[in-house]
């Protein structure tokens, strides 16, 4: 376990560390975003998941390099650190992530249709696809198991990595939100990856737990840094990344039901891109019209709430799914 403690460390201090660093390059460059959650409507650096992927990948190269050259610190530390290691799948899955967070950098700048963003996807998925990722047999409650041969690969790889990166992406736009949900979802997938002894999905979870628990230091209200669609996209990339190389895909789905709740909301409501937000009223975030995502809903069944207590709620509320995601495991 002392890999993935420096693993952890590594991820959250190379975050935690280049994000003053990289922020008011970011603001120069004129990568800003409104946080059209507030009053004043603030201009702040946007972008912010290039620091968050960053850090990620610090810390899955950190445990590569330990992998790599684990006989040599062995023989001058005399500690061995890891022994199994899936190199392939690591890489391949670190691909995948790096692929989404081009598509992210181009949302970002161009702000692409959904329609084009929800397929993008699909050809980042490739690298998996071509390892031949994970399991073709899954188990469903009341089905059973159920052996989808090769449309395992050719199918649900692609189509797990575009649904998670895409409903991440979607839930999303208040201070902490994003990082503080995918902290909970990386943890909680994180544990029952320990507990099935799946060393690559451990290893992509911890770093990016880790990378998004130092940017909420940047993030938390009142923000000064935010996630942008690098980020959002990363998170779901990576989610769907581990439990298709962990072979639990089921605790997978568990984990991002509230995503999944705030994605029906919105497709009944055909993807709106405007006026997701709600309006600050007396420092409360309140929704006059007809609510069009889970924000909203709670919104407007609360009669207005602060934006730190939404995001404390949803925070809540994916905390209860990764309790049941576990409880399915284990």
């Amino acid at each position: 376990m002392l890999a993935y403690l420096i693993v952890f460390v590594v991820s959250f201090l190379s975050t935690y560390l280049s994000a003053p660093w990289i922020m008011p390059k970011l603001k120069r460059a004129g990568l800003t975003g409104v946080d059209v959650n507030k009053k004043n409507k603030p201009t702040l650096p946007e972008m912010g998941g290039f620091i968050i992927v960053g850090g990620f990948s610090a810390g899955v190269l950190s445990m590569i390099f330990m992998h790599t050259f684990s006989q040599h610190i062995q023989s001058i530390l005399g500690i061995s650190l890891i022994n199994e290691l899936e190199l392939k799948l690591v890489l391949a899955s670190l691909s995948t992530i790096l692929i989404m967070t081009i598509v992210g950098i181009f949302d970002d700048l161009f702000a692409m249709r959904q329609s084009i963003k929800a397929l993008l996807p699909l050809f980042a998925a490739l690298p998996l696809v071509a390892v031949q990722a994970g399991i073709s047999t899954m188990k469903f409650p009341l089905l059973g198991t159920i052996d989808f041969g090769i449309l395992y690969a050719l199918v649900l790889i692609p189509v797990g990595i575009t649904g998670a990166s895409n409903v991440t992406n979607m839930l999303a736009g208040f201070n902490g939100l994003e990082a503080g949900m995918g902290f909970i979802a990386c943890m909680s997938l994180a544990f029952i990856a320990w507990h099935i002894n799946s060393a690559e999905a451990l290893l992509l979870l911890l770093s990016m737990a880790a990378a998004l628990l130092a940017f909420l230091r940047y993030n938390w209200y009142p923000a000064k840094l935010l996630m942008g669609d690098i980020g959002t996209l990363s998170i779901g990339t990576v989610l769907a990344a581990s439990v298709i190389v962990g072979n639990y895909e089921t605790a997978g789905v568990i984990v991002t039901l509230p995503y999944i709740m705030d994605f029906i909301i919105k497709l009944i409501n055909r993807f709106p891109s405007d006026n997701w937000w709600g309006e600050p009223i007396n420092d409360k975030l309140t929704c006059n019209n007809k609510p069009i995502s889970l924000c909203q809903w709670i919104m407007k069944l609360s009669g207005g709430i602060k934006e730190t207590h939404l995001v404390i709620l949803l925070i809540s509320i994916e905390l209860i799914f990764g309790a049941a995601a576990i409880y399915s495991v284990i």
